[in-house]
Order: C-alpha cells, then sequence, then structure tokens
C-alpha cells in the first residue's frame, strides 16, 4: 500500500465528536514518547500530519485522518506518562473504552512499544485490554535502529512473552528515523481493509 493523500479529519474527546463511522478505522496506541507522531508522519510520507510533540503525554484528543479516500487512522492519546494527573489519566480511560465499544469501523488497534525495553505494566494492561475487544495482534516495535541485529530477536522475544501474544500475532520492528520496516505494516494495513470490502462483497451478494 501507498499512501498518497492523508489529511486530519476531526480532533475528538467523545463520541458526539467523532466523524460519520462510515469506513475501516485502523488505530495507533502506545505509551507518550514512543514514537507514535513519527511513525504516522512516516506511514503518509507527511512530515508533520501528526505533530512530535517535545512534552510527553501532550496528546490527550483521539485524532482522525482520512487516508486515500478510503479509511481512517485514528490516533489514540498516549498512555503512562508520570506528569500527567490522576484526572487526566482515568479520564484517557473512560474515553478509550467508550471509542473501543462503540465504534463499528474500528478493525485493529496497532500497539507501539519502544524495543529497547521490556514492555511496562501499562502495555501489559493495554494488550490485555484489545484482547478483550478483539483488537490485538499487531505490535510494532519502534526505535529498531537504536538496537544491534543481534540484539534484535532478543528484544522482539522479550516484548512477545511479556504481551502474551500468540504465534500468530506480529510484532513489526520499525526505525521512523532509519525509514526502515514501515512498509510491512502498510501491507498489514492493506489485508485489513481487503479483508473487510470482501466481507462486505459477500454479504451483498
Amino acid at each position: 500500500m501507498i499512501i498518497k493523500k492523508s489529511e486530519l479529519e476531526t480532533v475528538a474527546v467523545k463520541k458526539s465528536q467523532y466523524p460519520i463511522d462510515n469506513t475501516v478505522e485502523i488505530a495507533f496506541a502506545g505509551r507518550s514518547n514512543v514514537g507514535k507522531s513519527s511513525l504516522l508522519n512516516l506511514l503518509t510520507g507527511r512530515k508533520a500530519l501528526a505533530r512530535v510533540s517535545g512534552n510527553p503525554g501532550k496528546t490527550r484528543t483521539i485524532n482522525f485522518y482520512r487516508i486515500n479516500d478510503c479509511f481512517r487512522i485514528v490516533d489514540l492519546p498516549g498512555y503512562g506518562y508520570a506528569k500527567v494527573s490522576k484526572s487526566i489519566s482515568a479520564n484517557w480511560g473512560d474515553m478509550m473504552e467508550e471509542y473501543f465499544q462503540n465504534r463499528q469501523g474500528l478493525r485493529k488497534v496497532v500497539q507501539l512499544v519502544d524495543i529497547r525495553h521490556e514492555p511496562s505494566k501499562q502495555d501489559v494492561q493495554m494488550y490485555g485490554y484489545l484482547k478483550h475487544y478483539g483488537l490485538d495482534g499487531i505490535v510494532v516495535a519502534t526505535k529498531s535502529d537504536k538496537v544491534s541485529r543481534n540484539e534484535l530477536n532478543k528484544c522482539l522475544k522479550t516484548i512477545r512473552q511479556s504481551l502474551g501474544m500468540s504465534a500468530e500475532d506480529l510484532i513489526i520492528p520499525v526505525s521512523a528515523l532509519k525509514r526502515q520496516g514501515h512498509e510491512a505494516l502498510l501491507d498489514e494495513i492493506e489485508k485489513l481493509i481487503t479483508a473487510v470490502e470482501e466481507n462486505s462483497e459477500n454479504i451483498e451478494e
């Protein structure tokens, strides 16, 4: 897949602000400062579609991006940053649950983890959360350029074991800095969209 067109469609904090639920949505979740904005900019070929903040935890909204006029990428607010107040952290859970429970177009949540570190307690909880909603299965290990080739497989094994991923679940190492690995993620997104389209055609027949 090549993303030729991408634009911010809606910024929301509650259900009434979501765009019309009429297309496939692939959401992205991860701890603050894991490199989510950099990854989204790499995927879309835009330098500043998603703002890269010097202040982790600053993004506290759900950002909906219209992609190629055929699906959406949804940027979920980062979790687990220590300086975010408890009230905001609690509100994050409510915001996510409202989105996960009510969004018919949502097909998958891509979870980002830092390849250099064992997944945190919040990462593990998030993956369990996604399993509950049937949205798990794709993890992106960011900052893969920061580990050696020999360390890479060991790091990926640690992530898989810590999150309790199945053999069928995918871990895709990506480096936004080196512009590596994102093609594999785009291929998986294309597969998801194609499967939805084929299923819709079968239902219509």
